[in-house]
């Protein structure tokens, strides 16, 4: 998926950010909670690090995965075999794509007026 700036998202997992503290610099100081964002805060993307364009191997790959998923249970053994060793053969460049895209951070500024920034892109969902 493309991220871009100005998309609205939703958190999918619980994020826990920081410890609350209590007592002064320099002193001893007690931990009274935990603060953390739950799951299904909305927000918008204000900028998108590290994300590489898609190649066109990559997208063949997920064109033809989600004909396969589709539609594969209809189609004659033959064709749905060939199907899969297309697929097969493209494995390796959607492989490396997936290990770049792992770099991919946002920043978003959630409704509540909270602002995450460098999260990955995994605990996010697209409205």
């Amino acid at each position: 998926m493309t991220w871009e700036a100005g998309r609205r998202v939703r958190l999918t997992e619980d994020l826990a950010i920081g410890e609350a503290v209590t007592g002064e610099p320099g002193t001893s100081a007690a931990v009274v909670g935990f603060l953390s964002l739950g799951a299904g805060a909305e927000g918008t993307v204000e900028r998108v690090d590290g994300e590489l364009p898609e190649s066109e191997g990559v997208r063949e790959y997920q064109r033809l995965r989600a004909l396969l998923d589709d539609y594969g249970h209809t189609m004659p053994t033959a064709s749905r075999e060939r199907l899969a060793g297309e697929i097969t053969a493209l494995e390796p460049e959607w492989a490396a794509h997936r290990e770049r895209g792992a770099l991919v951070t946002l920043r978003v500024r959630l409704d509540n007026g909270f602002v995450l920034d460098g999260v990955h892109q995994d605990v996010l969902a697209v409205l």
